[in-house]
Parts: C-alpha cells; sequence; structure tokens
C-alpha cells in the first residue's frame, strides 16, 4: 500500500461509502470523533435509501476549525467500500485528494487495502472492513494511532481486542498521503439534532415520550428509549399515530410533560388530536421531521414542506406556537423552550425539524446555549370548588390533575363551560374561544424575551438571505463568502413581524432560500407586506451542499 503525494491542510472533507447495511453511519461517527478529538469541529451528512440492506449509503464527514453545519461537495479523502462508491463519488475528489479503498472488491487509484484478505486471515466477521479501512484511513491523514485507538474503544462495544487488531495492522501498512494538523481547540460532543432536541425536552422535564417510527424522528424514539432509565421517563410506542396523540393527550390530563414525535404522513393523522389538545387546553410538544412528500414520498431524504401545513393543521382556530430550529444548540434549546411554553400557556407547541437537521451530526456547544430549566404549571389554589377551564383575569386556567381528591377534573373536545360541563350556548361559547385566543397575546409578549429571529453576516449589508430551519449553517458560510446578510426567523408562530422588520431595515435586495418547490417562507412573509421576489429553491429530496448555495447566489448576485 502506497501513495506518493503529501498535502497539508486545515479543512477537508471526508466521505465513507458502501452498501447498506454495511455499517457506514457508524463508521462516519467514529470517523467524526476521531476528528473532533484533535479539536476540529464537526458537521456530517448522511445518505441513505429506504432499504435495510443493499442499496448505496455514504457519509460526508465535514471538519473545520470553526462551527460549521453544512457539507461540501469536494472531498479531500475518499473511503470506498465498495465499487459503487468509488464510481459515484470519483467526481468529487480535487487535486491532492486522495483514496483508499477495498482492494478485494474495488478497482481504483490510491491506496489500496485488502480487506477481504485480512479478514479471513483474522478470522473476523465481515462487518468488520469498516473498522479496518478506519485504521488505514487514520494513517493516510496523520491521525496519531491513540487517537484512532481511543475512538475505537469509545464507540465499538463487541469484540474490541480483534476490531482494533485489524484496524491496527491496516494503519500500519498505509502511508501518510494528508496531513491533517491537530486544531487545538477542546473536543465537542458530536450529537445529531435528533439527539440534541430529546436532551432540550428532558431538560425541560419531559416525563413521557410516544411515537410509532416514522423517519426522520424514529431515532428520537430510539435514544429516548436507550436512555428512559437514565433520564427517568416513560417511552412508549403504540400502535398507530392517531394512538399516539390520543395516549398523549391522556398523560397530558394526569400532568405528565409529554411530547410525540413524527413526520408530515404521521402528523396527517394527528390533527384531530391536535384539535383536542387545543380545545381541551392539554399541553403537550409534536416534533414534524420533514422528508419529500406527497404521500410517502422519499422517506429517508429532507425537504422544508410542512410550515404551511403545521400552521393551519387542525379544524377549528387556535393559539399554538410553532418553532424550526436550524442547528444542533437551537434543537436543545427551542426544544426545551417549546415544552415550557406548551405547560404555562396550555397549548400545543410544535417543533418543525427535517431529516437533514435531525439525523445531521453537529460539534455540540453546550456552553453557548442559554441556560433554561423546567416550567412549573400554573397550580390550583385548592379554595372553592374547583373549576378545569376557570377565566381568569392572567388568561390562564389553574391545574389540578387526576386523581385529585379534592377535585373532579373535567376535559372535553365538545365546547364546554369552565367547569368543563359540554354547552351549545352561544354566551359561553364566545367566552371560552376569546379565552383560548386570548393566549395568542400572551405567548407572543412571553416571546419579547427571546431571540426569535436571529441576523448573521456584514451588518451594514444591503443585501440579506431569508432562510429559516436547517438552512441556517449553508446560508451563513455562503453569506460569509459574499459579504452579505443572513435573516433567520425561528419561530413560526406566533410569527415575530416586529422582530423581522427590524431585521430588514437597509435591505434593499432579499434573496429566500428555502428547501422546497413553492417558497413557504417567501409565502408567509408576503402575507405580512413583505417581499422576497428573489428565491433559490431546492426540492429533489438533498439539502444545499455549501459549493452548491455559493454557485447559486452567485448567479444572481454580481
Amino acid at each position: 500500500m502506497c501513495f506518493e503525494k503529501e498535502l497539508i491542510m486545515e479543512e477537508f472533507s471526508i466521505l465513507i461509502g458502501g452498501k447498506a447495511g454495511f455499517g457506514i453511519d457508524k463508521s462516519s461517527l467514529i470517523i467524526a470523533d476521531i476528528l473532533g478529538d484533535i479539536g476540529y469541529r464537526i458537521y456530517v451528512y448522511r445518505d441513505y435509501p429506504s432499504l435495510i440492506r443493499g442499496g448505496h449509503t455514504f457519509s460526508i464527514i465535514r471538519a473545520s476549525r470553526k462551527k460549521i453545519a453544512v457539507h461540501s461537495d469536494k472531498i479531500d479523502l475518499l473511503i470506498a467500500l465498495d465499487q459503487n462508491t468509488f464510481d459515484q463519488h470519483k467526481a468529487r475528489l480535487k487535486e491532492g485528494s486522495a483514496v483508499i479503498y477495498d482492494s478485494d472488491s474495488v478497482k481504483a487509484e490510491g491506496i489500496a487495502a485488502p480487506l477481504g484478505n485480512i479478514i479471513k486471515e483474522e478470522n473476523a466477521p465481515d462487518i468488520m472492513r469498516n473498522t479496518a479501512i478506519i485504521g488505514g484511513a487514520c494513517k493516510a491523514i496523520g491521525v496519531d494511532w491513540n487517537v484512532a485507538d481511543r475512538a475505537l474503544r469509545k464507540n465499538i462495544s463487541g469484540q474490541i481486542d480483534l476490531n482494533l487488531k485489524i484496524a491496527k495492522r491496516v494503519y500500519d501498512e498505509t502511508v501518510t498521503v494528508l496531513t491533517v494538523p491537530a486544531a487545538g481547540q477542546k473536543q465537542l460532543p458530536i450529537v445529531t439534532g435528533n439527539e440534541a432536541t430529546s436532551m432540550g425536552m428532558v431538560k425541560a422535564g419531559l416525563n413521557t415520550y410516544i411515537a410509532y417510527p416514522m423517519t426522520p424522528t424514529s431515532p428520537i424514539l430510539h435514544y429516548l428509549a436507550a436512555n428512559s432509565e437514565k433520564f427517568k421517563i416513560k417511552v412508549i410506542h403504540p400502535e398507530s399515530e392517531i394512538a399516539v396523540m390520543l395516549m398523549a393527550l391522556g398523560f397530558s390530563y394526569c400532568g405528565e410533560k409529554v411530547a410525540v414525535g413524527t413526520s408530515g404522513g404521521g402528523f396527517c393523522l394527528m390533527t384531530e388530536g391536535l384539535s383536542f389538545s387545543a380545545m381541551a387546553e392539554l399541553p403537550v410538544v409534536v416534533i414534524v421531521g420533514q422528508r419529500p412528500g406527497p404521500s410517502t414520498g422519499l422517506p429517508t431524504y429532507s425537504t422544508q414542506t410542512e410550515l404551511h401545513f403545521v400552521l393551519s393543521a387542525g379544524q377549528g382556530e387556535f393559539t399554538r406556537f410553532v418553532v424550526a430550529p436550524g442547528d444542533a444548540e437551537e434543537a436543545y434549546y427551542w426544544s426545551g423552550i417549546a415544552m415550557n411554553l406548551s405547560t404555562k400557556f396550555q397549548i400545543p407547541s410544535i417543533i418543525l425539524t427535517d431529516k437533514t437537521l435531525g439525523e445531521g451530526s453537529f460539534s455540540f456547544d453546550a456552553d453557548s446555549v442559554k441556560n433554561f430549566g423546567p416550567q412549573t404549571p400554573l397550580a390550583w389554589d385548592r379554595n372553592g370548588q374547583y373549576k378545569r377551564y376557570l377565566n381568569t383575569a392572567a388568561g390562564i386556567s389553574p391545574l389540578a390533575f387526576a386523581p385529585d381528591k379534592d377535585a373532579v377534573v373535567k376535559v372535553s373536545s365538545y365546547e364546554h363551560d369552565e367547569s368543563g360541563i359540554t354547552t351549545e350556548d352561544p354566551a359561553i361559547t364566545k367566552v371560552m374561544q376569546d379565552k383560548r385566543l386570548g393566549k395568542e397575546k400572551l405567548l407572543r409578549d412571553e416571546l419579547d424575551g427571546y431571540d426569535t429571529v436571529n441576523v448573521y453576516g456584514k451588518k451594514d449589508s444591503a443585501v440579506a438571505l431569508l432562510c429559516w430551519g436547517s438552512n441556517k449553517g449553508v446560508a451563513i458560510e455562503a453569506a460569509e463568502h459574499f459579504g452579505i446578510k443572513v435573516i433567520q426567523p425561528v419561530v413560526m408562530s406566533p410569527f415575530p413581524l416586529g422582530r423581522l422588520k427590524e431585521a430588514l431595515r437597509g435591505i434593499e435586495r432579499l434573496i429566500a432560500v428555502e428547501n422546497n418547490a413553492t417558497g413557504q417562507l417567501t409565502s408567509l412573509v408576503n402575507k405580512y407586506g413583505i417581499g422576497a421576489p428573489e428565491k433559490i429553491l431546492k426540492y429533489d429530496g438533498r439539502p444545499f451542499s455549501l459549493d452548491e448555495l455559493i454557485g447559486r447566489i452567485g448567479e444572481i448576485v454580481k
């Protein structure tokens, strides 16, 4: 195994690929952990088909000295575990790039690693090809073996001695071709957006999580189930999304802080229950992970098509909180805030994510996140007869929960009076509807203390990109390239119009960047009299890469 060229770099990207079922995802996270160990900030993009085995899957691990949240098209090291990986991605290579490949199954130029022979000689399972080639990749980029050893021990639980033996063997037989210097920064944990969302809800006091598996939020179910004892929470997997929502409302009725997770198709089935939560004033947090539709669409890919859906879902008119975080720190923070606001105002909250955010992996800087804790619900003072929907001057009804022996707690999906008794009286109907809708003003007032619209980039620029959700990272880096500004609304309901208008002062040219075909945020801001006539849209199921967005902006910004 040999390669002659040596190159020193500070920011670089690695692509590892193979067939679905080869363990590419696990391997990419080990590589990310290795690069994080030497002080780099990491973003991992995952691409895989909706197949359990077979089909092509790959991950791009990008490392930088600065915070990043987007991948690049061009790569510095290609790790090919099958021929398809090399054939599909060799065009990503640039001058000075290197290739390391399994020479028993791939024909290529670069560092040849006879993984099949090594696996056979060591009497190891075939899945350990991943471990072996990770060892070779570490040597190829000049990473010290001790760093690789730590990462492998940390991330591999079974047959660790054999895994290390195989990895070290390929490491020793490979030469360094890309010298990657240590970045000199403290190591940050690497988490997915789904894990960050989970941890934020737990910090805000989550008691119960209920979900039916649906990409891209299924990992939340798996992560919380695996850590349920540690987090002291209940995790439940019912038979359908309808059951998920109704069960969640039952837990909420009993005073539990509850959240559910789904995607667009599952949320369709939850919408009647969402209206129930509004009428019954039962707090619930709903995580909606967007993926391309209509219908099943592309179940393992990404989009931003559910904004209008979640803003108007459910029959009737009611107050809801909707937030669209843009990276791991925002996912952590705003998931906790969503739960707190839901608890305080007894309303449904919706966290709008997508596959790019939820299944992307990020270096997570907890110190950069504002502190928050669990919100305590307004409690009944135990004076007089309990009325679940007491119409107070503050606009929020005090709470008692079953099985409180001193309170009869009645909730209903029908219109009702203060005691929860069904009514069709027009005067009472108006009073109770005004009470529920009045929560929007309370919520707006509360949100005055939060950064509901973020601004990045060159402060005095007259050109700005308008983005939301997972496009935050790519928009910020692309804007840096052109010396322009980025405006990112985070809260979508109640819409922070005043904050957005303030951010738009001095802007002469506004360009919307969205992963959908119709420009959903553009339509929303147009509704409030803000024009964004120029749009950069992508709707093939894949997110913008940094290279792509810079190119698209360059076509219209001279």
